[in-house]
C-alpha cells in the first residue's frame, strides 16, 4: 500500500526517488573513489540523479498529456528521455577508459558502473523500488567482493601477460631463451624498440602460456634474476 503511493507522481514520491538516487550513486561512487578511479563520488551521484530526473520528466510529460495538454493535441513518447540517457552515458563512460603505455586497458569497470548507475537512476525515477533494491545489492557485490574472487581465478590461470622494460632491444633474445628453458610457451611478442628518443630503454609485452603446475611467481623469479630487465609488471 505504501509503495503504491510512492509510485504515484506526487511531491513525496519525487523527493523519495531523488533521495534514493543520491544515496545509490553516492555509495557506488564512494567505492570507486576509494580505489582511485577516474569517476568517483560526485560523478556517480550526478549520473544517478540526472538519469532519475530524466525518468521523472517522462512521467511529468505523461501526466500533463493526460490533463492540461490534451486539448492542445500534443503527443510524446514517454520513454524518449530514458532512451537518450542510456545512449548518452556511453560518451561519459568512454572518457574513463584509458589505454596505458604498458598496453593495458583501465577504466572498463568504472565505465560499466556509470552505465549501470544511469540505468538504476531510470528505475528509481520510474518508482521501481523492488528492482533497484536488488540491483543495488548486486552492484555492491560486483564492485566490492568479486575483485577478490576474480584475483584468485586469475592467479590460477596458465595464461600470463608480462610488460618488461630492458636495457636494449637486443636483450629480447636472452629473455625468450630463458622462457623456453623453463618450458614457457610465448604466444605473442609486442616489442617497442625505443622509437621515442627521450626513452633510453626498450620495452616488450609478452603473452605466454605456462606449463601445468607452474606458478606465476616462478616465472617472475626467473626473469627478475636477469640484469638486463629493469622492470616487470603483469598486465
Amino acid at each position: 500500500m505504501c509503495l503504491s503511493y510512492f509510485r504515484e507522481f506526487n511531491t513525496a514520491s519525487v523527493v523519495l526517488r531523488l533521495t534514493i538516487a543520491f544515496l545509490f550513486g553516492g555509495v557506488i561512487g564512494l567505492e570507486r573513489e576509494q580505489r582511485g578511479r577516474a569517476a568517483g563520488l560526485r560523478t556517480y551521484i550526478l549520473v544517478s540523479i540526472g538519469a532519475s530526473l530524466a525518468m521523472l520528466l517522462d512521467q511529468y510529460y505523461a501526466e500533463r498529456l493526460s490533463s492540461e495538454w490534451r486539448s492542445l493535441n500534443l503527443s510524446t513518447d514517454v520513454s524518449r528521455l530514458g532512451a537518450q540517457v542510456i545512449n548518452g552515458i556511453g560518451f561519459l563512460g568512454a572518457g574513463t577508459i584509458l589505454i596505458t603505455g604498458r598496453q593495458g586497458i583501465k577504466g572498463l569497470t568504472t565505465s560499466a558502473g556509470l552505465w549501470a548507475s544511469a540505468c538504476a537512476g531510470l528505475a528509481i525515477g520510474a518508482g521501481y523500488y523492488e528492482c533497484i533494491a536488488l540491483a543495488f545489492i548486486l552492484m555492491v557485490i560486483s564492485m566490492s567482493l568479486l575483485p577478490a574472487v576474480e584475483s584468485r581465478f586469475v592467479a590460477g590461470s596458465r595464461n600470463l601477460n608480462l610488460y618488461m622494460e630492458m636495457d636494449s632491444v637486443q636483450n629480447i633474445g636472452d629473455i625468450l631463451r630463458t622462457l623456453r628453458r623453463i618450458n614457457v610457451s610465448v604466444m605473442d611478442v609486442d616489442l617497442d624498440s625505443g622509437r621515442d628518443k627521450k626513452c633510453k630503454h626498450s620495452n616488450v609485452t609478452l603473452s605466454m602460456k605456462l606449463p601445468k603446475g607452474m606458478q606465476r611467481t616462478q616465472v617472475l623469479s626467473e626473469l627478475s634474476q636477469m640484469d638486463c630487465i629493469l622492470l616487470i609488471d603483469i598486465v
